[in-house]
Parts: structure tokens; C-alpha cells; sequence
């Protein structure tokens, strides 16, 4: 051992490892007996082979005695390391005939798996237990769930698999640190909250999962606020004068708190409640219950159920002499707890809902010339579920031959938003709202809209980006705490009588232009007595609010049913500012520089080839070529702007020895000339783009007239 000073703990080194590092993730938390001049790792500690806990928790150095402590040292003494060469490896291989020792540390570095549970049995690199898949189906990198950076879907020592969520991959790290952080009580798969099964597997495969309290439970006061009375409006508008603070109990201004989570409010009169015992939800509570309904108890099926087994049960599967530490008052804790909500990049929420997406594969079979009607018939066919994984196969309609050939996914999720955003189901130029079509409403139209809208967002689709500001406010806030705007209104004879009213400059005038407009007002319940000229300005809201919203109150919760399949609609509540750069705002226009990082060079690259496709982008950028860059991303993948949740597969660039480009759509691959001068490939990428995207629109042309 080290001769360091007893009192300067951070350069003692460990009795068994050596090492005087103090890294409790990855070692244990470490320990000095000044007493003694005894310092460990308490994990080189509890998987030393030779050592077992026969005192209390507060004897010795957590329960080990210190005399058994120097044996095991003296007997590791004798053992020399299998990695490191040096005495003093402590820890054997449990498999039989196997003679390797070594220290933690080194068996770390080697690959080794320790089990925290049991008789805390120790493997070597050729002798550790693996998780073993039936068959890997995984062609692309999916994202670890904690930290969400992509990995091989491939189970190795590095990287785990969920037991209970086939498509949940980990880094071990990063269930490590969480295992660390959550304790058992609170350690748990993160797709399906399963901690049973899930602990099991992980503790098999090497993973320490503390018996404490979790980390954020052990802050002081840390739920302080939970035992106070919240009064306050949070309602978007408040329309109290006194505040959102105030509250006169009888009233319409009495504050009415959230009958789920109690840490929200409202005044009766701010959320149009009658009365007291009226129900209310605020909105985060709202999601809540979207997440209980008919989606989640689907979902529920394919969840493995927790057995009943105990916490104890799970980390000691046998008696064993030694005892992972436990924290004070760490049983009783049982409490339900919020994690914080921060701020979310969309495409990581996208991937998220795709968690859902099975490895059962539906092909759709879709009519270009009819992409609504082909899309339409897909999604209620009965056997459809929006969870498959979706083909795509293109026929053409009245063929006797029956032809058909693959489609790209992306490329019908893109031709059904255009179609979509240009449909009668909504109105106005860019920025749109919902229309009244009672033809469309019959056939429930609306309710399939939201539904396309949700399962393309989810399987890889583009962004909608012609929503409205209002329309998106009445999803996420309700249609209660919105107000809309006159650009709301493409009606232009509505828009007309508001602009009237609002630009009447006395109450002569204004009651002038109610008596033109008596008939309509009437019809639509806006008729109010007018004594001063500022009543106009509620006038006006009244008619906004009716024509925008109430009138088409029916279209809307039918939308907005179908954009709760799988989940779309709680995810934008949730994280309105995220979606709302999605479903209210166009994607980024195309730069040379986006699409050069956007494609891949899979194959052996020609640098010059290569070269005039970088010189061939800087053109189109620069407005010398007969082509965009939105022709050039549809002629590669049917797409002419970048998913949110990006392609799948990865765009990419192939160099081969033809005269003009070839476009794969289904894999995203674009194939380029092989040219002698650069003036001959431009000449050849702009021949094929822009003749092959015309002949497509003239073929959709013609079966359309057909």
C-alpha cells in the first residue's frame, strides 16, 4: 500500500486495485479508515472471491471487518493479474476451470462482467454472459433511449438490449450513470416503465443498480412547494382585472384548481365554468389522459406484465454473505414523482413516437394518379395498423395486367401532405385553417386527416407547415384560449363586415353597418347592444371567434381525434414550441452545403466525379442551372424538403461509369455520371432531372384524365 498521508484521502490508493482513483461510477465509492491507514474501493471491495460481510452495516468498512479485510489482501497478494501482470488480483472467473484473476479495474478494461446480485459472481472477457436475439432485422443505427446518440443495433459488451422493449437499445454507460442516479426503487426500462424484468437482465449483465434512494429524492426540501396550495390563473388569457392572483371565493373569479395535479388554475369565468364542481384539466393533465385512453391500453398488450415480485426478490435472487448497502428509510418511499419538462428537438420527439413502429411490415398499395383515394382505402382497411411498419407498392388503376412496382415511403407521405394542404378540408392561401364541409364531415374525413397527418409525422413523413397559428393554438391550448386574427378569415365577404365595423369611427356609423349586416349577425348570435364606439372591438372578437372556431367545432375535435393515433397529439401538447416550427412554418430552403452533409459516399468515390457534384450543387445554388435543389432531393428520394425525423435510409451518392443520373427513390440513393468534362456532366444532371419530374407530373396528368 501507498505510504500517503492518512488525512490526505485523494491520493490514498486502494488496498486490492492499486489505484488511488475516486471515481464512483465506475469503481464505487471510496472509502479510507484513517484508523486503519486502510483505503478501498467498495467495489473492488464486494467482488473481491475470498471476503464475505459478517459484520453489521456500520462495523468496519461496510460490514466487512477489517481483519478479513488484510486476509483478503494477503491471500490477492499471491495471485498475480492476468491483465496487468501485477499481484494482488483479488477476483477470480466463476466459470469452472477457468484460472483467471484480476483486479476490478483491469477486468473493466478487459471487458469483464461483475454481477451485483446473488453471490456477486465475476465472469472473464471469455467466459461473461451475453444477450442472445433470434434475429437481427435492425438494418440502420437506432438512438440509445437514454442519450439518444445513435448505435449499432448489435448486443456486445458495450451495447444492451431491453428485455422487455425489443427495440430499446442502451449504452452501458449511460445505464450505468442511471442506474446510479435512480437507484432501485426508481431504475426502470425507459420505453415501458417495466422494473422487473428489466432490472433482472440488466443486473445479469453487469450492471450495479444501488438499493438507495434515488438521487433527486434526497435533496432537502426538494417537494416543498407539492405541500402548498396553488392560487393562480394559468390560463392563457386571464380576463380578471384585479390579476391572476386574485380570487373571491362565490365568484365567477374564484380560482378552480386542476382536479388531476391541483398545481394549476383557473378562474371559473377564464374557462368559461358555470359553476364550482364543474370538472376542469389543465392542459398538462389533459395529456395525461390522452395517454390513458384507447391508444395506451392498446399499447399495454404487447408490454410484457410485471410479475409479483419484490424489490428484494429481484436483486437477491439467492442468500448471500454479502449485502449491497442500503440507504436510511429507503423502503417506505412508494411516492409518484413529475420529472421536469424541458425543451425538446423535434426530431428527437419524432423518434420517440417511432419506438412504436413493430418490425410487421403492411404494403400499401397506392394509385399516384389518385393519392387520396388509394391513401384513404389503405388506412381503413381493417387490417391496417399505423404501428406496421409501412411498403409502398405503386399500380396503376384499370391495368388488366396487374402491374405493380416498390414505391418510396417518403415520396406517398410527401405527394399525400401536398394533397392534403391543397384539399377543400382546409381554407386560406398559406397559412391554414379548417373548413366547413358538410360532405366531408358525413364521411368523417376530418378524423382521417389528423390521422395521416399523425402517421406521417411518425413514419418518416415531411413537415405539414401550412397550419395556422390558430389552429395550432385551439390543439395544444383549446379552442376556449384562443383568439384569432382577420387573416383567420378567408371568407371575403366576412372579412369585409369586420374590417367595416372595426374601421367605424362613431357610434353612428357602427350601428349603420350592424343594421346592413343585421341578418348575418343574427344568424350567427353576434347581435349586442351597442352604447359606446369601443363595444365594436367586442363585436368583432365575436364574429372572429365564431366564424374561426365555433363554426367549425364539429371538424375540428374530429380532426383532432385522428391526430391522437399513436400518440402525435399528447407529444404536441406536451412540446408545443417544437412542433410548432413543423406543423406552422415551411422547412429551410435547400443550400449547396445542406445537401453536400445531407449524401454519403457509400461506394469507392471517383474524386472527380465527385468534385463536379460539389461544383454541379454551387451552380444550382447560384441560379446557373435549368434545375433547384428541391429537383434534385425528389429525383434521389421522392422528397422535395428534409423529414423531421430525417431519411431513412441515409441519402446517398454512388459514382458509376453511365452517361446520366439514376435516382433510387425506395433507398434514397442517387447515382451519378461518370463524365470527362464538367460542362458535359451538368449538362447530363439537367437533361435527366428536369425531363424525368416532368414526365412524372405528365403521367399523373394523364391518368387523372383518364
Amino acid at each position: 500500500m501507498n505510504e500517503n498521508k492518512p488525512g490526505d484521502s485523494q491520493n490514498l490508493a486502494c488496498v486490492f486495485c492499486r489505484k488511488n482513483d475516486d471515481c464512483p461510477n465506475k469503481y464505487g465509492e471510496k472509502k479510507t479508515k484513517e484508523k486503519w491507514n486502510l483505503t478501498v474501493h467498495y467495489y473492488c471491495l464486494l467482488m473481491s472471491s475470498g471476503i464475505w460481510q459478517r459484520g453489521k452495516e456500520e462495523e468496519g468498512v461496510y460490514g466487512f471487518l477489517i481483519e478479513d479485510i488484510r486476509k483478503e489482501v494477503n491471500r490477492a497478494s499471491k495471485l498475480k493479474c492476468c491483465v496487468c501482470k501485477k499481484n494482488g488480483a483479488s477476483i477470480g472467473c466463476v466459470a469452472p476451470r477457468c484460472k483467471r484473476s484480476y483486479h476490478f479495474p483491469c477486468g473493466l478494461q478487459r471487458e469483464c462482467i461483475f454481477q451485483f446480485t446473488g453471490n456477486f459472481a465475476s465472469f472473464c472477457w471469455n467466459h461473461r454472459p451475453v444477450q442472445i436475439i433470434t434475429s437481427n432485422n435492425y438494418r440502420e443505427s437506432l438512438p440509445c433511449t437514454i442519450c439518444l446518440e445513435f448505435i449499432e443495433p448489435i448486443p456486445s459488451y458495450n451495447i444492451l438490449r431491453s428485455p422487455c422493449c425489443k427495440n430499446a437499445w442502451f449504452h452501458r454507460d449511460c445505464l450505468q450513470v442511471q442506474a446510479i442516479n435512480a437507484g432501485v426503487f426508481f431504475f426502470r426500462c425507459t420505453i415501458c416503465s417495466n422494473s422487473d424484468i428489466f432490472q433482472k437482465e440488466m443486473l445479469r449483465m453487469g450492471i450495479h443498480i444501488p438499493e438507495k434512494d434515488a438521487s433527486w429524492e434526497l435533496e432537502e426540501n426538494a417537494y416543498q412547494e407539492l405541500l402548498q396550495h396553488h392560487e393562480r390563473c394559468d390560463v392563457r388569457r386571464c380576463r380578471c382585472k384585479e390579476g391572476r392572483d386574485y380570487n373571491a371565493p362565490d365568484s365567477k373569479w374564484e380560482i378552480k384548481r386542476c382536479q388531476c395535479c391541483g398545481s394549476s388554475g383557473t378562474h371559473l369565468a377564464c374557462s368559461s365554468l358555470r359553476s364550482w364542481e364543474q370538472n376542469w384539466e389543465c392542459l398538462e393533465c389533459r395529456g395525461i389522459i390522452y395517454n390513458s385512453g384507447e391508444f395506451q391500453k392498446a399499447k399495454k398488450h404487447v408490454l410484457p406484465n410485471s410479475n409479483n415480485v419484490g424489490i428484494t426478490d429481484c436483486l437477491l435472487e439467492e442468500s448471500s454473505p454479502k449485502l449491497p448497502r442500503q440507504s436510511p428509510g429507503s423502503q417506505s418511499k412508494d411516492l409518484l414523482r413529475q420529472g421536469s419538462k424541458f425543451r425538446r428537438n423535434v426530431s428527437t420527439l419524432l423518434i420517440e413516437l417511432g419506438f412504436q413502429i413493430k418490425k410487421k411490415t403492411k404494403r400499401l398499395y397506392i394509385n399516384k394518379a389518385n393519392i387520396w383515394t388509394s391513401a384513404l382505402d389503405a388506412f381503413r382497411n381493417r387490417n391496417f395498423n399505423p404501428s406496421y411498419a409501412i411498403e409502398v407498392a405503386y399500380v396503376i388503376e384499370n391495368d388488366n395486367f396487374g402491374s405493380e412496382h416498390p414505391g418510396s415511403k417518403q415520396e406517398f407521405l410527401s405527394l399525400l401532405m401536398q394533397h392534403l394542404e391543397n384539399s377543400s378540408l382546409f381554407e386560406g392561401s398559406l397559412s391554414k385553417n379548417l373548413s366547413l364541409n358538410s360532405q366531408a364531415l358525413k364521411e368523417n374525413l376530418y378524423y382521417e386527416a389528423g390521422k395521416m397527418l399523425a402517421i406521417s409525422l411518425v413514419h418518416g413523413g415531411p413537415s405539414p407547415g401550412f397550419f395556422s397559428k390558430t389552429l395550432f393554438n385551439c390543439l395544444v391550448y383549446g379552442p376556449e384560449n384562443t383568439q384569432p386574427i382577420l387573416d383567420d378569415v378567408s371568407d371575403f365577404d366576412v372579412a369585409q363586415i369586420i374590417i367595416r365595423i372595426n374601421t367605424a369611427t362613431t357610434v353612428a356609423d357602427l350601428k349603420s353597418v350592424i343594421n346592413e349586416c343585421y341578418n348575418y349577425l343574427e344568424l350567427i348570435g353576434c347581435l349586442r347592444l351597442i352604447t359606446t364606439l369601443s363595444d365594436k372591438y367586442m363585436l368583432v372578437k365575436d364574429i372572429l371567434v365564431y366564424h374561426v372556431i365555433q363554426r367549425v367545432q364539429a371538424p375540428f375535435e374530429s380532426f383532432k381525434q385522428g391526430l391522437k393515433t399513436l400518440g402525435v397529439l399528447e407529444k404536441i401538447q406536451a412540446y408545443p414550441e417544437a412542433f410548432c416550427s413543423i406543423l406552422c412554418h415551411k422547412p429551410e430552403s435547400l443550400s449547396a452545403k445542406i445537401l453536400s452533409d445531407l449524401f454519403t459516399v457509400h461506394t469507392l468515390p471517383d474524386v472527380k466525379a465527385l468534385g463536379f457534384w460539389n461544383s454541379y450543387l454551387q451552380a444550382v445554388e447560384d441560379g446557373k442551372s435549368t434545375t433547384t435543389m428541391e429537383d434534385i432531393l425528389i429525383f434521389a428520394t421522392g422528397c422535395s424538403s428534409i423529414p423531421p425525423a430525417g431519411f431513412k435510409p441515409t441519402p446517398s451518392i454512388e459514382c458509376l461509369p453511365v452517361d446520366f443520373p439514376v435516382g433510387n427513390k425506395c433507398n434514397n440513393c442517387l447515382a451519378i455520371p461518370v463524365t470527362n468534362t464538367y460542362k458535359e456532366f451538368q449538362e447530363n444532371m439537367d437533361f435527366t432531372i428536369r425531363n424525368t419530374l416532368k414526365l412524372e407530373k405528365e403521367e399523373s396528368s394523364h391518368y387523372i384524365g383518364h
